[in-house]
């Protein structure tokens, strides 16, 4: 019989000796070694899609751009970055240029197991709809809750582990969370900071107390304040005095009316005799002496800074006026959340006050700094620091946070330029194929294979047994199928490869069935039509799929459709359509060129079922009413970013749209050129054409 070891002194139990920690499933291998971040396997290019600098734009189609280029306020050292991608891949792929460069990251991760993140959404002038989450933002809540508590940890803590090394070693961060999980966010980020690196916790009284029967009203958030090491960025913030606080400690005045406390002008002395002397007749009591030297004292006399009691003895004088106001406590109780009259009210349902970014960004940056949000949402953080004059990163795996932050910057970019203000210009990224690296396909253990089989059979299309191609799966009315993988995305790459299978075969169209689409492919489908007699049909496969015991086949719907025309304009407001264009009108002296939205069918994807045909039938018969954003860029090349020439778009005052451009652009010489235009609709979903122009 083995004898139990004898536990004690000299042979320590060894429970005894494990330290204080937070454990989540996954945290450690099965080896017992702490699990590393796979920075290396996450990093990936990233593609910059457009730029946009709406200033300059302007300026260039009013013919001033040479005027704009020696006055504009625009800063020109760095282009802010909007970047479209789950954020551990961005991260991942930002620490080569960013290691060690941001100086301060404000996050707001989601924290609410139960969260119903359906929004409404404008349509038109007046109407509204009900949007879902897109299938990438689904099948991402369902990874980070997944396993619970410990998904959801295991997915905060490889991100904080990559904010950490994007931090500059003065560098702060800010992790924004509710009640339900405020105690494990905070034993988690002493993990990864540090204990020692906690500044503060941040209670934020988001709402006014409310009723409820059966708990005490939660109407706070927590904000966690760490620092990345002991010196770091702080710049005190203060508010300003109530009428009572400033009635109640600044009660005396003078006769200009200056509102003023009395101070004290002393202090210890600790034995020494320097502040020990007379004036105008007093010494200060045992055991202190006068804080100033005499000759200072005659200067606040001249200056009227001193006060005296009924005792004689001097007090300073401390000016309401002079003061910065109260030092902010831990407690933020002054700053509201956005209620639906608020001038900065964008309707994105987790959108935070400005005033609340305002105080984070001053408090832990100084100008020219670099600040960034990984969970963007609205985009508050980017327009507070755009406003503040930082710099910044943003990223978000919504489309609709995408759509919804870059209206919101350009709107700002509007403004400050009009207001003689400074501001950058920024960029958009996506990441291309980073969603099948992401959710690791291998991990399916060949579910693709049942995957397409059922999706083929709801689309009601006949599966080939033995296709010319790996890449072809399915037939329908003449057309074959391609069905793109479980929680993948339809990329450029296969886009191409897909069509050259068609080609091989001698096939000339292709239903491209995928739960998401990579941003901008409209752009290579046209090309491939051009290039190999191929049309692909690009088919967002209906999350309905996934529905248990379903039986009928829900609708599968095509990506948006949307056509557009050049319009033609002599140097007058005559309008000259195409068909009526004689060559010797084609003076780049006279003629300017606009685009006309000539037909659009959103993508409704995104529509709850249970209100799809009400929003189909709308979309047929006003398909305008669906577009929300919608730009030009009037020389696009292949392969090149989109340029935002000229852009409209509908605000929450300004519910209007054009469908006609209003840049009036010259080329810069006869010839033909290509135009892009971009769409986005109400759902955040965006398409764009080209358009081929001759002048």
């Amino acid at each position: 019989m083995t004898q139990s070891p004898t536990y004690g002194p000299h042979n320590p139990h060894p429970l005894s000796q494990m330290r204080t920690e937070l454990v989540w499933e996954g945290k450690y291998d099965e080896y017992g070694q702490r699990r590393e971040v796979d920075i290396a396997g996450c990093a990936m290019p990233m593609q910059k899609i457009e730029s946009i600098d709406e200033p300059r734009r302007a300026a260039a189609a009013t013919g001033q751009l040479e005027l704009f280029e020696q006055q504009n306020p625009r800063v020109d050292d760095f282009r802010n970055r909007l970047i479209w991608g789950d954020n551990k891949l961005v991260m991942a792929s930002l620490l080569q240029e960013f290691k060690g460069k941001v100086d301060l990251i404000y996050i707001d991760p989601p924290f609410d197991v139960g969260a119903d993140f359906s929004m409404s959404v404008a349509i038109g002038e007046e109407d509204s709809a009900l949007k879902d989450q897109s299938l990438l933002e689904m099948v991402a809540y369902r990874d980070i809750w997944g396993k619970g508590r410990d998904s959801y940890l295991s997915m905060l803590y490889e991100r904080l582990t990559l904010m950490k090394e994007l931090l500059t070693e003065n560098g702060s961060i800010y992790v924004h969370v509710g009640w339900q999980v405020s105690y494990l966010v905070r034993a988690l980020l002493d993990d990864v900071f540090g204990g020692e690196n906690l500044q503060s916790e941040i209670i934020w009284k988001r709402t006014t107390s409310h009723s409820d029967s059966k708990s005490f009203g939660n109407i706070h958030e927590s904000i966690f304040y760490f620092s990345k090491s002991s010196e770091y960025i702080f710049n005190p913030q203060y508010t300003a005095y109530s009428d009572e606080y400033a009635e109640t400690r600044y009660k005396h005045r003078d006769p200009d009316g200056r509102r003023f406390m009395d101070d004290n002008v002393t202090a210890p002395s600790h034995g020494s005799d320097s502040g020990r002397y007379e004036w105008k007749g007093k010494f200060p009591p045992r055991g202190r002496m006068w804080s100033y030297t005499k000759e200072k004292m005659e200067e606040l006399e001249k200056q009227n800074k001193l006060y005296y009691t009924r005792e004689g003895m001097p007090r300073i004088k401390r000016y309401l006026d002079e003061m910065p106001g109260l030092s902010v406590p831990s407690i933020w109780s002054d700053i509201y959340a956005i209620n639906s009259q608020a001038q900065e009210r964008i309707s994105y349902v987790t959108q935070k006050p400005e005033a609340l970014l305002d105080r984070i960004i001053q408090a832990s940056s100084n100008e020219g700094d670099l600040v960034a949000d990984f969970f963007c949402g609205s985009g508050t953080t980017g327009a507070v620091a755009e406003r503040l004059g930082r710099r910044w990163l943003m990223c978000d795996l919504g489309r609709f946070a995408i759509h919804t932050s870059r209206k919101r910057m350009i709107e700002l970019q509007r403004k400050l330029h009009s207001e003689g203000k400074p501001y950058r210009a920024f960029d958009v990224y996506n990441l291309g194929r980073y969603e099948r690296q992401w959710w690791q396909k291998d991990r399916l253990q060949r579910a693709d294979e049942e995957h397409r089989r059922v999706i083929l059979e709801f689309f009601k299309a006949e599966v080939l047994t033995n296709p010319p191609s790996p890449l072809l799966h399915g037939r329908k009315a003449g057309a074959f199928c391609h069905v793109d993988g479980i929680d993948s995305m339809f990329t450029r790459d296969e886009a191409k490869q897909v069509a050259q299978a068609v080609a091989a075969a001698g096939g000339r169209e292709c239903y491209c069935l995928a739960w998401e689409f990579e941003m901008d492919l409209h752009l290579l489908v046209n090309a491939l039509v051009q290039e190999l007699g191929v049309k692909l049909k690009l088919v967002q496969i209906p999350r309905e799929i996934m529905e248990k015991n379903r039986k009928s086949p829900p609708p599968f719907l095509e990506v948006a459709v949307l056509a557009a025309e050049p319009v033609y304009r002599k140097a007058t407001t005559e309008v000259v359509t195409t068909n009526q264009v004689r060559s010797e009108d084609f003076s780049s002296q006279t003629r300017t060129v606009d685009i006309k939205l000539t037909q659009f069918l959103p993508s409704l994807a995104e529509v709850p079922t249970k209100e799809l045909e009400a929003i189909k039938e709308r979309a047929i018969k006003s398909g305008f009413d669906f577009i929300d954003f919608w730009a030009v860029d009037f020389n696009w090349q292949p392969g090149k970013p989109f340029t935002h020439d000229w852009q409209d778009y509908r605000t929450r005052k300004d519910r209007s749209l054009k469908t006609i451009s209003d840049a009036g652009y010259t080329y810069p010489a006869p010839g033909k050129y290509t135009a892009c235009v971009k769409v986005v609709d109400t759902f955040g979903c965006d398409t764009s054409i080209t358009v081929e122009v001759e002048v």
